[in-house]
């Protein structure tokens, strides 16, 4: 079993936005002999980009898997692909596509450099300790430069890059690559479509260069293995290229290093030499650490590893619906063999469920499989309460996974049907939207009787929408986007709440006295303490109480959800008839409702990152503009021609901002957008949202 783990790799494709990711992707599908023929982003043909909507915008909305096989020094390798999006308002498919994922491989455009988008994805990678390798991509474009990006790599990501690799010219005369390790250089032939590449000598004015980045190498692998640091003091020439090739996966599968390689995907270049390096440094399920879970029925933490004759454990990293065969279960096998049809048991949830098929993806196709074991992804059919982040075991041996936590939503609408046969159809919909995409929400206004949709962006609502129409045939009315505003109180209080019902028969009673207070900072959700003494309340009215205060945090003083809360349970009664769980879960909520009302509170905007690339001439039209929307710059690092301006906005002041910004640019100002925190809204901008209503343009 390990020789078989030892052959799988598990990577996802991650970059910013236009970095070339689906075009990559197609590139590795083709050469592998997955394809026949290459699709292409930009004609609507790109297999990876399978939605209607990502092949009409060109761009990725959802993550998609596919399975390849590659030939290494006459050993067969199994590649899990999964292409990620790069628009920000689609991050919810990096998350979770990087929380199952063992390695990565980190997209760059030549010309681009390290982008915001590129930072949101290199942390969150981070986050989950993925080792990856860089590529930088569009060697062939105007103004690429290849040893610009590696210095962004270096400064922006806070990362130890080593190129391994060294282009050979650039933009219009990039022709090939030097392998550094190899010593070689190697050419496509473009005849082909560069499925065959061949060697050619190393040009002689490259040669100084060569071996200023050979010497480089040596030197930083070196550090990492000391018969190779021997062997490079005393005999530098006798180092052989499999000693190098083993000192760069032990370093990049450590993260101290992060292997750079280069090439022009779009002119086909570079992308074989781009999968012999993903099995040669990104690590198989093997070397991964242990998974740890936590035991429900001990509550302690305990390894999962990667044994297919171990007890079943896999986590449901995305939910998708499918016109043929329904509702789809993406999950990564921690360890153990699932069969199709046999049970599996829900440790999120306590519930048991069938696994009717276990399918192998390749974009929105499948291929049915019998069985599914450890290190492996697959789809699972006939799951009916799933969430994403759930873990499936065997009942006799359940072991709960690390969820995946999923940034909130920070824009809404509101929407209703254009007809009223279509009420329910809507809602249906909706809810299947949600739990497909854990950062799209939908919530009954009850004061307004508005259903109102939440998301990451405009885009993202745009593109739901769209989806509505074409997928489940319901079109809708929307008014126009709005904050997601959030609460938060500034003052501390003891209150006491005593909530009785009789009706004739048996009644309801509870009583409660608790602290509110400010969450401590950073801090999300319900931090609730029971410090009550002497059992004035049954212990099994307390779950009740907490969930109570949970319940009402969704609606605070003015309506929005509380961001953070502490509340502190001090005290209480209970009668021994008319008291019930139900009483103290209406006890808490009242008493929320009541306490708030005397404390003072504020209310929260979400704050957007900008980062704005404008010609030099328009720079002052641009800052003064965003002065307008009560920005904050950050900073202006000037390059040749163009400046980049770093700033924070209030996400109320950015809708339509595109269209500014072209209009006072005269077209050539570009920008980029991610949400940053949640921050307190200015005092005459809070007395506007209260007494005019919600603040949106």
């Amino acid at each position: 079993m390990s020789e078989e783990l030892l052959k799988i790799r598990n990577i996802g494709i991650m970059a910013h936005i236009d970095a070339g990711k689906t075009t990559t992707t197609e590139r590795i599908l083709f050469y592998t002999g997955k394809n026949y023929k290459i699709g292409e982003v930009d004609e609507g043909t790109a297999t990876m980009d399978w939605m209607i909507q990502e092949q009409e915008r060109g761009i990725t909305i959802t993550s998609a898997a596919t399975t390849v096989n590659w030939k290494y020094r006459n050993n067969e390798y199994k590649i899990n692909i999964i292409d990620t999006p790069g628009h920000v308002d689609f991050t919810v498919e990096v998350e979770r596509s990087l929380r199952i994922l063992d390695g990565a491989v980190a997209l760059f455009c030549a010309v681009g450099g390290v982008e915001p988008q590129s930072e949101t994805v290199w942390r969150q990678a981070n986050k989950y300790h993925v080792p990856r390798i860089c590529y930088v991509n569009k060697m062939d474009r105007t103004g690429a430069d290849f040893f610009s990006v590696v210095k962004q790599i270096a400064g922006k990501l806070k990362t130890s890059p080593l190129a391994l690799q060294l282009p050979i010219g650039a933009e219009d005369s990039f022709s090939g690559i030097v392998d550094l390790i190899e010593e070689k250089a190697y050419e496509w032939d473009e005849e082909n479509q560069g499925i065959t590449y061949h060697e050619i000598p190393i040009p002689t004015f490259m040669k100084d260069e060569v071996d200023e980045y050979r010497q480089i190498l040596l030197e930083k692998l070196s550090e990492f293995d000391d018969l190779l640091m021997e062997k490079y003091f005393d005999t530098p020439e006798a180092i052989t290229s499999d000693e190098l090739i083993a000192a760069v996966r032990k370093a990049t599968l450590s993260q101290a290093i992060t292997p750079i390689l280069c090439g022009s995907s779009f002119k086909n270049k570079g992308v074989q030499i781009l999968i012999d390096a993903i099995i040669k440094y990104l690590p198989s399920p093997m070397d991964v650490p242990a998974i740890q879970g936590i035991n429900p029925k001990t509550e302690k933490a305990e390894p999962v590893y990667p044994d297919e004759k171990a007890p079943f454990a896999a986590l449901a990293f995305k939910i998708a619906t499918d016109s043929y065969v329904g509702r789809l279960t993406f999950i990564k096998v921690y360890s153990g063999t699932l069969k199709s049809g046999e049970i599996v048991y829900n440790v999120s949830t306590g519930k048991r469920e069938r696994v009717s098929k276990i399918l192998q993806m390749h974009s929105n196709k499948q291929t049915q499989l019998e069985s599914i074991s450890a290190g492996n992804i697959a789809a699972l059919v006939g799951m009916k309460d799933i969430h994403t982040g759930d873990t499936l075991t065997e009942e006799k041996h359940p072991i709960l996974l690390e969820n995946i936590e999923f940034p909130d939503p920070v824009i809404q609408i509101a929407i209703e049907p254009k007809t009223k046969d279509d009420e329910d159809k809507l809602m249906a919909a909706l809810y299947k939207l949600a739990e497909e995409d854990p950062t799209f929400a939908v919530k009954i206004d009850e004061e307004a009787g508005q259903t109102l949709i939440s998301g990451m962006g405009e885009l993202h609502l745009d593109i739901l929408l769209d989806r509505l129409r074409r997928e489940f045939n319901v079109s809708c009315n929307h008014g126009k986007p709005r904050v997601a505003y959030k609460e938060a109180i500034t003052q501390t209080l003891t209150h006491k709440e005593t909530y009785k019902r009789q009706t004739g028969g048996r009644g309801s009673y509870a009583e409660i006295e608790f602290v509110i207070a400010p969450a401590a900072e950073g801090e999300k959700g319900l931090k609730f303490t029971n410090q009550m003494k002497g059992g004035a309340i049954p212990k099994e009215y307390i779950p009740a109480i907490e969930k109570g205060f949970k319940t009402a945090m969704s609606n605070g003083k003015f309506g929005f959800p509380l961001e953070g809360l502490q509340i502190t349970l001090l005290d209480g009664n209970a009668h021994s008839v008319d008291s019930d769980s139900l009483s103290f879960e209406i006890c808490a909520k009242v008493g929320f409702r009541e306490a708030s009302r005397k404390i003072s509170s504020i209310i929260l905007e979400p704050i957007m990152s900008l980062e704005i690339h404008t010609p030099d001439e328009y720079i002052g039209n641009v800052t003064a503009d965003l002065n307008r929307r009560r920005a904050v710059l950050d900073e202006i690092d000037a390059k040749i021609g163009f400046q980049i301006i770093k700033a924070h906005a209030p996400l109320a002041e950015m809708f339509g901002y595109v269209t500014t910004l072209r209009s006072i640019s005269s077209g050539r100002a570009s920008y980029s957008m991610e949400f940053l925190n949640y921050a307190p809204v200015p005092s005459d901008i809070q007395t506007y949202i209260l007494n005019v209503g919600r603040y949106a343009l």
